[in-house]
């Protein structure tokens, strides 16, 4: 089985070229060897390399620029994925993509369901939709994950930010409306290997059914709830922490370019039935990041 991952060098790709080794010959290129920004040389790529799954990790994810950046988010988010699942329906390739919780406006009382209606609230959501509708359109064998609040122990994102935050002061302000499931890039990569081993084998039973589903963490938390988990469990490890105080506050305290969906939490159940998967609690993925952080006396 050769596989194609782009997006190496972002925190779900680089998790990917480690956790697809066991499948077979795995090819994980970064912007410099696969730009979703160059659709059609993504397209020549994907013809001379004749993958038999692309895990494509790759995406615009600068949610507050993609608003003054719309066509760059839509061509790496929306068009680049459609090319991608018209290449791989031509070669009979499974398509794995990743999407977000923000094509969701977050206004549910409730986790969403793969088939609740979308209606996202920004650019990066918008485009993460159009993404998603190409590849269903094109046909063939493809998946679709939706994920949120991705974390990794490299790269920018949430918790190493609120380390290094905590590190520096002595109070900060965390915003506590907002609910989801932190999602370690580990997980991701671990689950996708499991779904597209499964894929493989209901292929060629000729049962694969494509699809969209969820996968996150389990249970729930605010950011602010995320931001104390990551500082005591830092503190606890003996960092240096300097911040004694954590308040929460009301995202309208904390204005950002993008809207965020105030509630981003996702059922999950419907990947758990098909892929018989095991989805451990988002507090656990927190240890493990802090204990990798630790380790390696990573400096955030």
């Amino acid at each position: 089985m050769k596989i194609l991952i782009t997006g190496a060098n972002g925190q779900v790709g680089w998790e990917l070229a480690r956790a697809a080794q066991p499948l077979g010959e795995v090819i994980a290129l970064d912007r410099s060897g696969a730009d979703l920004a160059d659709p059609e040389g993504l397209r020549r790529l994907v013809r001379r390399l004749r993958p038999d799954v692309i895990l494509n990790a790759a995406a615009y994810t600068a949610v507050d620029k993609a608003e003054d950046d719309e066509a760059a988010a839509l061509r790496i988010n929306g068009e680049a994925p459609g090319v991608l699942a018209q290449e791989a329906l031509a070669l009979d390739a499974l398509l794995v993509h990743y999407s977000t919780d923000y094509v969701f406006d977050g206004t549910a009382q409730r986790p969403y369901v793969e088939s609740d209606p979308t209606a996202p609230v920004s650019v990066y959501g918008r485009s993460k939709l159009i993404g998603e509708q190409a590849i269903a359109a094109t046909g063939g064998r493809w998946l679709v994950f939706r994920t949120s609040w991705v974390y990794a122990p490299r790269g920018g994102n949430f918790p190493r930010t609120m380390l290094r935050l905590a590190c520096e002061r002595e109070a900060l302000k965390v915003v506590a409306d907002q609910f989801g499931a932190p999602t370690g890039a580990r997980l991701i990569a671990d689950v996708t290997t499991q779904a597209v081993a499964r894929a493989a084998d209901e292929s060629a039973q000729g049962r694969f059914e494509s699809g969209i589903y969820h996968l996150t963490a389990s249970g729930s938390t605010s950011w602010h709830g995320l931001a104390c988990a990551v500082i005591e469990g830092a503190r606890k490890r003996g960092w240096p922490i300097k911040a004694d105080t954590i308040d929460g506050i009301p995202a309208e305290q904390y204005p950002t370019r993008a809207r965020r969906p105030f509630n981003s939490r996702m059922s999950t159940a419907a990947l758990v039935a098909r892929f018989g998967v095991s989805l451990p609690p988002w507090e656990q993925g927190i240890e493990l990041l802090l204990d990798d952080l630790t380790e390696r006396r990573v400096v955030v």
